[in-house]
Protein backbone atom coordinates (compact mmCIF):
# COMPACT_ATOMS: atom_id res chain seq x y z
CA UNK A 1 0.00 0.00 0.00
CA UNK A 2 1.64 3.25 -1.07
CA UNK A 3 1.90 5.47 1.74
CA UNK A 4 0.35 9.45 1.53
CA UNK A 5 1.84 12.51 0.95
CA UNK A 6 0.82 13.23 4.97
CA UNK A 7 1.46 10.21 6.32
CA UNK A 8 5.54 10.62 4.67
CA UNK A 9 5.22 14.60 6.72
CA UNK A 10 4.19 13.28 9.63
CA UNK A 11 6.86 10.48 9.77
CA UNK A 12 9.92 12.70 9.15
CA UNK A 13 8.34 15.50 11.79
CA UNK A 14 8.16 12.35 14.38
CA UNK A 15 11.57 11.32 13.21
CA UNK A 16 13.21 14.67 14.36
CA UNK A 17 11.20 14.99 17.35
CA UNK A 18 12.24 11.39 18.45
CA UNK A 19 15.75 12.65 17.58
CA UNK A 20 15.80 15.46 20.31
CA UNK A 21 15.21 17.91 17.22
CA UNK A 22 13.31 19.87 19.31
CA UNK A 23 12.52 20.61 23.26
CA UNK A 24 9.01 20.30 24.81
CA UNK A 25 7.08 23.47 24.21
CA UNK A 26 9.04 24.55 20.70
CA UNK A 27 7.24 25.77 18.15
CA UNK A 28 7.48 23.21 15.17
CA UNK A 29 7.90 24.43 11.52
CA UNK A 30 4.50 26.84 9.89
CA UNK A 31 2.03 24.94 7.39
CA UNK A 32 3.40 27.62 4.94
CA UNK A 33 7.21 26.05 5.54
CA UNK A 34 6.17 22.59 5.43
CA UNK A 35 3.98 23.05 2.16
CA UNK A 36 6.75 24.15 0.56
CA UNK A 37 9.21 22.17 1.48
CA UNK A 38 6.89 19.11 0.59
CA UNK A 39 5.23 20.81 -2.75
CA UNK A 40 1.76 20.17 -0.89
CA UNK A 41 -1.30 21.91 0.15
CA UNK A 42 -1.07 23.22 3.60
CA UNK A 43 -4.51 21.27 3.90
CA UNK A 44 -2.27 18.00 3.48
CA UNK A 45 0.42 19.69 6.05
CA UNK A 46 -2.97 19.82 8.50
CA UNK A 47 -3.77 16.20 8.14
CA UNK A 48 -0.28 15.39 9.12
CA UNK A 49 0.10 17.32 12.10
CA UNK A 50 -3.49 15.77 13.54
CA UNK A 51 -1.85 12.62 13.23
CA UNK A 52 0.98 13.50 15.30
CA UNK A 53 -1.55 15.37 17.43
CA UNK A 54 -3.53 11.89 17.94
CA UNK A 55 -0.29 10.43 18.97
CA UNK A 56 0.25 12.88 21.68
CA UNK A 57 3.43 14.33 20.51
CA UNK A 58 2.07 17.86 19.46
CA UNK A 59 -0.43 20.93 20.51
CA UNK A 60 -2.23 23.41 18.38
CA UNK A 61 -1.77 26.78 19.62
CA UNK A 62 -4.47 29.47 18.03
CA UNK A 63 -2.57 31.89 16.36
CA UNK A 64 0.98 30.21 16.79
CA UNK A 65 0.48 26.97 14.73
CA UNK A 66 1.72 23.84 16.21
CA UNK A 67 4.06 23.00 19.40
CA UNK A 68 5.68 20.04 21.24
CA UNK A 69 3.53 18.94 23.72
CA UNK A 70 5.07 19.70 26.98
CA UNK A 71 4.32 16.58 28.62
CA UNK A 72 4.70 12.61 27.01
CA UNK A 73 1.57 11.41 27.53
CA UNK A 74 1.09 6.91 27.90
CA UNK A 75 -2.16 4.93 28.43
CA UNK A 76 -2.67 2.40 30.70
CA UNK A 77 -2.44 -1.62 29.31
CA UNK A 78 -5.33 -2.59 26.83
CA UNK A 79 -7.95 -1.12 24.75
CA UNK A 80 -5.59 -0.40 21.92
CA UNK A 81 -8.00 -0.61 19.26
CA UNK A 82 -7.77 0.69 15.76
CA UNK A 83 -8.37 4.56 15.67
CA UNK A 84 -8.01 5.02 18.98
CA UNK A 85 -5.83 7.78 19.44
CA UNK A 86 -3.49 8.10 21.91
CA UNK A 87 -4.02 11.45 22.90
CA UNK A 88 -7.30 10.86 24.25
CA UNK A 89 -6.87 7.92 26.31
CA UNK A 90 -3.24 8.82 27.12
CA UNK A 91 -2.25 10.61 30.45
CA UNK A 92 1.62 12.21 31.93
CA UNK A 93 3.49 9.02 33.08
CA UNK A 94 6.73 8.62 34.62
CA UNK A 95 9.27 5.81 34.15
CA UNK A 96 9.89 3.53 37.36
CA UNK A 97 13.45 2.39 38.09
CA UNK A 98 15.83 1.34 35.39
CA UNK A 99 14.38 -1.05 31.97
CA UNK A 100 16.23 -4.79 32.84
CA UNK A 101 16.21 -7.99 31.46
CA UNK A 102 15.07 -10.83 33.21
CA UNK A 103 12.98 -13.99 33.41
CA UNK A 104 8.91 -12.98 32.86
CA UNK A 105 6.19 -14.74 34.58
CA UNK A 106 5.18 -17.90 33.03
CA UNK A 107 2.25 -16.41 31.36
CA UNK A 108 4.16 -13.48 30.24
CA UNK A 109 6.72 -15.93 28.78
CA UNK A 110 4.02 -18.37 26.90
CA UNK A 111 2.41 -15.02 24.87
CA UNK A 112 6.17 -13.83 24.48
CA UNK A 113 6.86 -17.63 23.03
CA UNK A 114 9.72 -17.81 25.04
CA UNK A 115 11.52 -21.46 26.11
CA UNK A 116 11.99 -21.35 29.98
CA UNK A 117 14.57 -19.81 31.44
CA UNK A 118 14.77 -17.02 28.38
CA UNK A 119 14.90 -13.46 29.85
CA UNK A 120 13.12 -10.62 27.90
CA UNK A 121 13.46 -6.97 28.77
CA UNK A 122 11.33 -5.08 31.23
CA UNK A 123 10.21 -1.38 31.10
CA UNK A 124 7.75 -0.17 34.00
CA UNK A 125 6.14 2.91 34.04
CA UNK A 126 3.45 4.63 36.42
CA UNK A 127 0.64 6.47 34.54
CA UNK A 128 -0.68 9.38 36.30
CA UNK A 129 -3.98 11.13 37.17
CA UNK A 130 -4.37 14.95 36.91
CA UNK A 131 -3.24 15.35 40.17
CA UNK A 132 -0.08 13.62 39.98
CA UNK A 133 -1.02 10.49 42.10
CA UNK A 134 -0.85 6.98 40.82
CA UNK A 135 -3.62 5.86 38.22
CA UNK A 136 -1.73 2.65 36.49
CA UNK A 137 1.28 0.64 37.42
CA UNK A 138 2.45 -0.98 33.64
CA UNK A 139 5.11 -3.28 33.19
CA UNK A 140 6.19 -3.95 29.27
CA UNK A 141 7.89 -6.84 28.04
CA UNK A 142 9.79 -6.89 24.95
CA UNK A 143 11.02 -10.15 23.22
CA UNK A 144 14.76 -10.11 23.42
CA UNK A 145 15.54 -9.75 19.99
CA UNK A 146 12.92 -6.90 19.88
CA UNK A 147 14.98 -5.43 22.54
CA UNK A 148 18.34 -5.52 20.89
CA UNK A 149 17.35 -3.47 17.96
CA UNK A 150 15.87 -0.98 20.11
CA UNK A 151 18.54 0.54 22.59
CA UNK A 152 16.26 3.00 23.61
CA UNK A 153 13.55 0.65 25.41
CA UNK A 154 16.89 -0.21 27.84
CA UNK A 155 16.89 4.05 28.79
CA UNK A 156 15.38 5.84 31.71
CA UNK A 157 14.19 8.47 28.78
CA UNK A 158 10.84 8.61 28.01
CA UNK A 159 10.00 7.44 24.98
CA UNK A 160 8.00 10.90 22.90
CA UNK A 161 6.50 9.07 20.16
CA UNK A 162 5.37 5.80 22.27
CA UNK A 163 7.13 2.62 21.88
CA UNK A 164 4.98 0.66 19.61
CA UNK A 165 5.93 3.22 16.93
CA UNK A 166 9.84 3.32 18.38
CA UNK A 167 9.97 -0.36 17.54
CA UNK A 168 8.24 -0.26 13.86
CA UNK A 169 10.68 2.61 13.17
CA UNK A 170 13.45 0.72 14.47
CA UNK A 171 12.73 -2.84 12.94
CA UNK A 172 9.77 -2.30 10.37
CA UNK A 173 7.07 -4.33 12.14
CA UNK A 174 3.58 -2.72 13.29
CA UNK A 175 1.15 -3.95 15.34
CA UNK A 176 -1.62 -5.54 13.33
CA UNK A 177 -3.85 -7.18 16.02
CA UNK A 178 -4.44 -7.05 19.75
CA UNK A 179 -5.69 -8.91 23.07
CA UNK A 180 -6.59 -7.96 25.83
CA UNK A 181 -7.07 -10.42 29.34
CA UNK A 182 -8.35 -8.78 32.20
CA UNK A 183 -9.02 -10.36 35.38
CA UNK A 184 -9.46 -8.87 39.26
CA UNK A 185 -7.18 -9.68 42.29
CA UNK A 186 -6.03 -8.77 45.32
CA UNK A 187 -3.40 -6.20 45.10
CA UNK A 188 0.46 -7.11 46.15
CA UNK A 189 2.83 -5.65 48.63
CA UNK A 190 4.87 -4.49 45.73
CA UNK A 191 2.12 -2.95 43.79
CA UNK A 192 0.73 -0.92 47.53
CA UNK A 193 4.06 0.59 47.39
CA UNK A 194 3.86 1.90 44.13
CA UNK A 195 0.23 2.86 43.61
CA UNK A 196 0.09 4.33 47.03
CA UNK A 197 -2.36 2.43 48.64
CA UNK A 198 -3.17 0.00 51.88
CA UNK A 199 -4.32 -3.60 51.59
CA UNK A 200 -5.92 -5.44 51.49
CA UNK A 201 -7.48 -3.59 47.96
CA UNK A 202 -8.79 -4.86 44.57
CA UNK A 203 -6.83 -4.21 41.28
CA UNK A 204 -8.21 -4.84 37.66
CA UNK A 205 -5.34 -6.82 36.45
CA UNK A 206 -4.86 -6.25 32.29
CA UNK A 207 -2.81 -8.19 29.80
CA UNK A 208 -2.60 -6.48 26.63
CA UNK A 209 -0.41 -8.31 23.49
CA UNK A 210 0.43 -6.42 20.51
CA UNK A 211 1.21 -9.26 17.42
CA UNK A 212 2.48 -8.12 14.10
CA UNK A 213 1.18 -9.61 10.72
CA UNK A 214 3.22 -12.82 11.41
CA UNK A 215 0.98 -13.75 14.77
CA UNK A 216 3.92 -12.79 16.33
CA UNK A 217 3.90 -11.02 19.91
CA UNK A 218 5.91 -7.49 19.72
CA UNK A 219 4.97 -6.53 23.42
CA UNK A 220 3.38 -7.44 26.40
CA UNK A 221 1.94 -4.66 28.26
CA UNK A 222 0.69 -5.91 32.38
CA UNK A 223 -1.47 -2.97 34.08
CA UNK A 224 -3.44 -3.00 37.51
CA UNK A 225 -4.61 0.03 38.45
CA UNK A 226 -6.92 0.30 41.91
CA UNK A 227 -10.35 -1.21 41.41
CA UNK A 228 -12.18 2.03 42.42
CA UNK A 229 -9.82 3.60 39.37
CA UNK A 230 -10.86 1.40 36.39
CA UNK A 231 -13.72 1.66 34.54
CA UNK A 232 -14.34 -0.48 30.75
CA UNK A 233 -16.60 0.83 28.79
CA UNK A 234 -17.94 -0.21 24.58
CA UNK A 235 -20.57 0.50 22.43
CA UNK A 236 -21.58 -1.40 20.38
CA UNK A 237 -24.62 -2.42 17.48
CA UNK A 238 -27.54 -4.65 18.80
CA UNK A 239 -29.87 -6.46 16.74
CA UNK A 240 -33.99 -6.86 17.99
CA UNK A 241 -33.75 -10.23 18.40
CA UNK A 242 -30.88 -9.76 21.04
Amino acid sequence: MAILKYELIADSLRQRIADDEFEPDDLLPSQRDLSAQWSVSRATVIKAYDLLAGDGLVVAHQGQGFRIAPTPVARPAGGRRAGSARASGGRAYQIVGVPTRAVPPARIAAVLGLPDGAEALRRDRVIELADGSPLSLVSAWFPPDIADRCPKLEGTKQIIEGTTRYIGRMTGLVPVRGADVTTVRLGTTAEAKVLDRSRPFAVADVLHTAYDADGRALVTEHGVTPGALYEAGETYPMGAGC
